[in-house]
């Protein structure tokens, strides 16, 4: 079984298309992330898991060009809508690697 990471990390809309929103996978577990031997897939996507609140989810997490060692997770409506979260919210992560 592949390891789980724990962050919190804030809920941000995307610059170009503010309907697509985003949190921060924070360098600290990135740098781990990178580490965890991953098949390869496009964008240098990863596979991954994701719990927020009582919301579990599979997704990728890609990498994010303007921060060395981190992550942006796509956050999904109707994920948001479950959690009642909205832009500038802290949401508390799990992120399981597939």
């Amino acid at each position: 079984m592949k390891p789980a990471f724990e962050f919190t990390s804030e809920l941000t809309p995307w610059a170009s298309k503010p309907s697509v929103h985003f949190l921060q996978v924070p360098p600290d577990v990135g740098v781990d992330i990178k580490e965890i031997p991953s098949p390869p897939r496009g964008f240098g996507a990863i596979a991954v898991e994701v719990t927020v609140g009582a919301t579990t989810w599979t997704t990728s997490i890609f990498p994010d060009s303007s921060l060395e060692d981190s992550y942006f997770l796509p956050v999904k409506i109707a994920v948001r809508h479950a959690e009642g979260l909205e832009a500038g919210d802290t949401a508390e992560v799990t992120i399981q690697l597939i």
